[in-house]
């Protein structure tokens, strides 16, 4: 028997996974069955869980895929000089997660916000993807931190400035964005650099309290 691919095996993955994202945004999770996530990719379940041991498993796949990809695209731009200012990183960022996560719902709605408020809800009742969340922000705290330091070394913060709470503060910018475009619909990017500039300049030229 021919031995399957690495590159069919990852693809086929990448299909379950995509196939799943979209039935929990549609009908959220406790609404959807193995059996719907089955229908969506058009496999049987021998082959789905061959990958996958159930929703759980795949919920907590998706939200560490995304989270993954974020850490490692913070991480690179900490490298340019002059690195991207947070007007220009709030709306990166958002366009990489589109980018992970591309799929739309029957509506052209984008479905990752949504899906993004399910895992958060999700979290709070499941230890193993609170796990999962807890590791991955912690990791994306960590990076949009060394993009708070190029910052300080490029001479855009002052040295007294705090990198971890600006990390908390652009991952909350990031979020809200996010959670708007859930229940709001979508937010052209240019709002976004906008929105963070605006609130950059406030900072710069507020007087103290």
């Amino acid at each position: 028997m021919a031995r399957v691919s690495q590159e069919h095996l990852e693809a086929r993955r990448r299909q379950i996974l995509d196939g799943a994202a979209v039935c929990f945004a549609r009908n959220g999770f406790h609404a959807t069955s193995m059996q719907d996530v089955l229908k969506e990719v058009d496999l049987s379940a021998g082959a789905v869980y061959r990958y996958f041991s159930g929703k759980e498993e795949l919920i907590e796949a998706i939200a560490s895929e995304v989270l993954e990809t974020v850490r490692g695209t913070l991480e690179q731009a900490a490298q340019e000089s002059p690195p991207p200012t947070p007007d220009v990183m709030v709306p990166r960022a958002l366009a990489l997660m589109r980018q992970v996560r591309p799929a739309t719902l029957e509506t052209g709605e984008w479905l990752f916000p949504r899906l993004m408020i399910q895992v958060w809800t999700e979290s709070t009742r499941t230890p193993a993807l609170t796990a999962v969340l807890t590791e991955g922000y912690a990791k994306i705290r960590e990076a949009w931190g060394a993009m708070a330091k190029s910052y300080k070394d490029a001479g855009l913060l002052p040295e007294d400035a705090d990198v971890d709470a600006m990390a908390r503060a652009m991952i909350a910018l990031v979020q809200g964005f996010a959670a708007q475009m859930a229940i709001f619909g979508d937010i052209p990017p240019q709002v976004l650099a906008e929105g963070t500039r605006a609130l950059m300049a406030t900072g710069r030229t507020a007087s103290p309290a």
